[in-house]
């Protein structure tokens, strides 16, 4: 347990709001996709559409809602904006074409963008910058335990697969974030930050062009929770002759692996330097696996639709 709960305080609260929303995502993550295609009746197509859409309007509009946070104060921004995206995961329970799921998949997406950005911002104020990327590393745990527990929750869901099991886990997911927002209300207030005075534009951190890149990079590498809630499940159903409660085993063992090892590696990063040690080895080592295994499933679907054929069997001397 000492792997996942951050000191006492502010930090530990943060985890405990995040720790509360987090079981109704892991059963969302794991959920939702099948819910939009088997009972809502969308298909891949449009939901993918719909959850690109969503995610590229919150990435957006992430920008002033963090700016917001800045001038009015990080916790109340993040209370409201946390019963917001309570409210908007209840309107896919209203869900009944596409039209009505890109808007509720963009007023969900904007909402989560601007409050992991409130977060972010409430981390800075009340944690010293020493302790921040350690601190981080035990929201993260504790968020991933949360998933895991959630996912589980979610395998029964898709164990049963009707509708009102999905629509239980929706109204759970809704109701998370709206025990989330009263655990963020026992942190104490962040005075908002103060104006700029020296005519800086808002925007002119993008002038940090390595910092940019960076940021860009990251934004292809977070693509594995799109993979994770949308293209594994779809892929379990439709392509393998496995149960769907495997959608929830695979998010299982991936958030309990954080759990295990996050805080163990983050211990490590100090400062620039030591942040692109052992974490990047991590990652570049991860990204050869990958790629392997894509490799892999390539060879296998050349060889079934016989873009070349298998190697023929050695014939025997007998």
């Amino acid at each position: 347990m000492a792997r996942i709960i951050p000191p006492s305080g502010p930090p530990r609260v943060l985890a405990a709001a995040q720790l509360t929303n987090s079981f109704g995502d892991g059963a969302f993550y794991v959920c939702s996709v099948l819910y939009f295609s088997r009972i809502v009746g969308l298909s891949p197509t449009q939901i993918g559409f719909g959850l690109t859409l969503g995610w590229a309007v919150g990435s957006v509009a992430g920008v002033p809602l963090g700016h917001l946070a800045d001038r009015r104060g990080p916790r109340g921004v993040a209370v409201l904006l946390a019963l917001a995206t309570g409210t908007a995961v209840g309107s896919f329970l209203l869900v009944r074409s596409f039209a009505p799921f890109v808007v509720a998949a963009c007023l969900y997406a904007t909402c989560q963008c601007g409050l992991g950005a409130a977060r972010q911002a409430l981390l800075a104020g009340l944690v010293d910058r020493a302790k921040r990327t350690e601190i981080r590393a035990y929201l993260q745990s504790t968020v991933n335990a949360g998933l895991a527990v959630g996912a589980a929750l979610g395998g029964v869901a898709l164990h049963y697969d009707t509708r009102t099991a999905y629509l239980a886990v929706l109204a759970m997911d809704a109701v998370s974030f709206l025990a989330s927002a009263f655990v963020l209300l026992r942190l104490p207030a962040v005075a908002p930050a103060p104006p700029s005075t020296d005519g800086e534009p808002r925007l002119a951190v993008l002038r940090d062009r390595p910092y940019a890149l960076i940021a860009l990079l990251n934004t292809v590498m977070v693509l594995y929770m799109p993979l994770l809630s949308l293209v594994v499940p779809l892929w379990v159903v439709g392509r393998t002759h496995a149960p769907t409660w495997m959608v929830a085993t695979l998010m299982v063992l991936n958030t309990l692996s954080v759990v295990l090892f996050q805080v163990r590696v983050a211990r490590r990063v100090t400062g620039l330097d030591s942040g692109g040690g052992t974490p990047g080895w991590l990652a570049l080592g991860t990204l050869f696996l990958l790629a392997g295994t894509a490799m892999g499933y390539a060879v296998r679907w050349a060889q079934r639709t016989r873009v070349f054929p298998e190697p023929a069997a050695v014939p025997s001397d007998r």
